[in-house]
């Protein structure tokens, strides 16, 4: 079996229809409909709000879309190691991933449905598993363990409220049950991180920086911050339990205004030219 299998690679049946990640992230018809390259925040998703099954439908196809990524890059890290880059317990760690991704799809798949969404109805980004390709295992739990699937706390987080308010019990159950696996997942991220580069500050450094960068390229353009009408709110408490410190929680909010202000700046740009 083939190491570090490139993501155009991956096995995909007809219903799924790939969008290239930067024409997603620069795409300004997403400013006003809270898709994944807004320019500005389209605002917090309530149940009153009139895009709101539009929205839902499309960040619940999102998360389908990330959980079988997950899986499959968990997975890779369990095969493209040898036990002394990628010690036994981190697979084994890696290994009880896969078990609750795959799990996550399997609910993904029925709240989809539930929520009147077919599977390719939206298009895939496969920027998680791309996070997972990296040739360096600590690069991985960075960018996907502590970046990707730091995400997803605040994404279900933000669906389980959601779901809370719409009063739809299946959504905030199934939301509040993928959460719990999610803070697992990124605290095993948090550990693995201090444990393999215990005695090498300099390979730390460069993995938190990977994971800024990720944390900002995929902050929703702009749309995951700390302001608590932002689209993503940051899920402070449950970052905390996931190994996060209070300043690194202000970071990526931080990081996320950042993401918004260039791209705002990027939209401006054909208006400056042509005037």
């Amino acid at each position: 079996m083939k190491k570090i299998l490139p993501a155009n690679e991956l096995a995909r049946d007809d219903r799924f229809v790939e969008v290239d990640m930067t024409t997603r992230l620069n795409d300004p018809r997403g400013a006003n409909a809270g898709r994944s390259g807004n320019y500005e925040s389209p605002g917090r998703m309530t149940p009153a709000s009139a895009d709101a099954p539009e929205r839902s439908r499309q960040l619940m196809h999102g998360i389908f879309m990330g959980e079988i990524q997950a899986l499959e890059g968990a997975g890779r890290t369990c095969w493209d190691f040898d036990n002394q880059e990628a010690p036994y317990p981190l697979k084994l760690d890696m290994a009880r991933q896969c078990w609750d991704e795959a799990r996550h799809v399997e609910i993904s798949v029925r709240l989809t449905e539930w929520m009147g969404t077919e599977i390719g109805e939206f298009s895939e980004s496969r920027f998680l598993y791309q996070a997972a390709c990296s040739p360096d295992p600590v690069m991985r739990l960075t960018g996907v363990n502590r970046g990707l699937e730091g995400l997803a706390i605040d994404v279900f987080n933000t669906m389980r409220e959601f779901g809370e308010e719409a009063g739809d019990p299946v959504l905030a159950f199934c939301e509040d049950w993928m959460l719990a696996d999610e803070v697992t997942h990124v605290k095993m991220g948090s550990d693995w991180l201090r444990r393999l580069t215990e005695d090498d500050p300099e390979r730390r450094q460069r993995a938190l920086e990977f994971q800024r960068t990720v944390d900002k390229l995929f902050s929703l353009g702009g749309g995951r911050t700390n302001e608590k009408d932002s689209p993503i709110q940051l899920a402070r408490r449950f970052r905390q339990l996931a190994g996060f410190s209070d300043e690194e929680i202000e970071e990526i909010g931080n990081l996320g205004l950042e993401r918004r202000e260039e791209l705002r700046q990027m939209r401006q740009q054909p208006a400056a030219s042509a005037s």
